[in-house]
């Protein structure tokens, strides 16, 4: 069962009380163990100054629980000092069984692309597919099992502050993600003996332990530091009416605030269906550079900015001040349209934004999806300027 978060103070997620059969204490010493492709901040790499892409991911035959498939593309910050982020790939075809896991690290954002996840958390279960989220607080553990053969999708692990809501400003009391669409389990346990493993990552190590017994026995807690999901189809999305556009800032869904009001340790942003009404304005998103550093995936339809090579599954990096903006396909299929109001159907990208650079991890530079030619989609772009349009004032 779900519950609501209204009037749950979502921004203020601080502690819970947890009603256990059994404490935590109550399990195996952890060992150290490999963690094959997950690596954590900070990097000892360097962030590219170049914008990059990569396609959506193979789908490998091999068994693979939902931790086993980890692999990390981009990094930035520390972990040890709680800023910034990890942004991850999962794909897996095995359920985790008698398996559990949690980070310490950071509190994880999942975003599933392809197949369905049933997520069995200390405080609950949940249930999420393409086109929806779940936020896992920090060391909380959990157990994934998939409702399809394969399950693909992104995961970002934030470092810093926990996830909250925007502020709205002078939109006022409506609009964005509204609180009372988020919601989290009601106590759901499990009273058994056994062997169990639990999987733990704490400052950039993964450990195991055998315990006898599930962790998931918390019989009923109390707090506001709980696991959560939401329907990205109940975004309310704000847009112009008018002309010109508005900022990106619009779409973001949930924000993880830094030490500088305006510059977020790391912004969830959303790109979903919408319509398209303002007038005289080139309607794709504009050319720019701008200090945020941005990662996008995309989990189904076709990004507006983009007309080839941005497929579902797939992921680019734009960093700090880097220029980017829609391919030249896009320029001029836009430029020359008549501009009556548009809807922007079965499409959902997002972006992931942070203050700080992201670095590639060495997988992400190495792997065959990574598109080498990304750049090449601007350099058809022409002079247009036509200095006998245009008057000194």
């Amino acid at each position: 069962m779900l519950r609501s978060l209204v009037g749950s103070e979502m921004c203020i997620r601080d502690s819970t009380w947890c009603y256990r059969i059994q404490p935590s204490v109550c399990q195996g010493e952890y060992h150290e163990i490999e963690s094959k492709l997950t690596e954590t901040a900070p990097s000892s790499l360097a962030a590219p100054i170049n914008p990059m892409r990569w396609n959506p991911p193979s789908i490998s035959e091999a068994p693979a629980d939902f931790i086993d498939s980890w692999a990390t593309i981009v990094t930035n910050g520390s972990a040890q000092q709680q800023i910034g982020c990890a942004i991850h790939l999962y794909k897996c075809n095995k359920d985790m069984d008698q398996r559990f896991f949690s980070t310490s690290d950071g509190e994880l954002l999942i975003t599933p692309q392809l197949g369905g996840l049933l997520i069995d958390t200390e405080l609950g279960r949940l249930e999420i597919h393409p086109g929806e989220i779940a936020v896992i607080p920090r060391a909380v553990k959990f157990r994934v099992r998939l409702t399809d053969d394969t399950a693909i999708g992104y995961l970002c692990e934030n470092y810093g502050s926990p996830f909250a809501l925007p502020e709205r400003g002078i939109v006022g009391a409506n609009g964005f993600a509204n609180d009372r669409d988020f919601l989290y389990p009601t106590a759901y346990y499990e009273d058994i003996s056994g062997q169990f493993e639990l999987i733990g990552k704490f400052s950039g190590r993964t450990y195991r332990a055998d315990i006898d017994h599930s962790p998931l026995n918390v019989v009923a807690w109390t707090g506001n530091s709980a696991p959560y999901q939401y329907d990205l189809s109940r975004f309310n999305v704000i847009n112009s009416v008018s002309y010109d556009h508005c900022d990106p800032s619009i779409f973001t869904v949930l924000t993880s605030v830094s030490d500088t009001a305006g510059m977020a340790n790391l912004d969830f942003v959303i790109f979903p269906p919408r319509w398209s009404v303002s007038e005289n304005t080139f309607r794709p998103p504009w050319y720019h550079r701008n200090i945020m550093s941005e990662f996008m995936g995309l989990i189904k339809g076709q990004y507006d900015a983009k007309k080839e090579g941005f497929e579902p599954g797939g992921m680019s990096l734009h960093n700090s001040m880097t220029p980017h903006g829609p391919d030249e396909a896009t320029f001029n299929t836009a430029s020359k349209k008549n501009l009556e109001p548009e809807y922007h159907a079965d499409t959902l990208a997002f972006m992931l934004e942070s203050r700080y650079p992201m670095i590639p991890t060495d997988f992400a530079m190495n792997c065959q999806e990574r598109q080498k030619d990304y750049q090449q989609c601007w350099q058809g772009l022409k002079n247009n300027f036509n200095k006998g349009s245009h008057h000194a004032q």
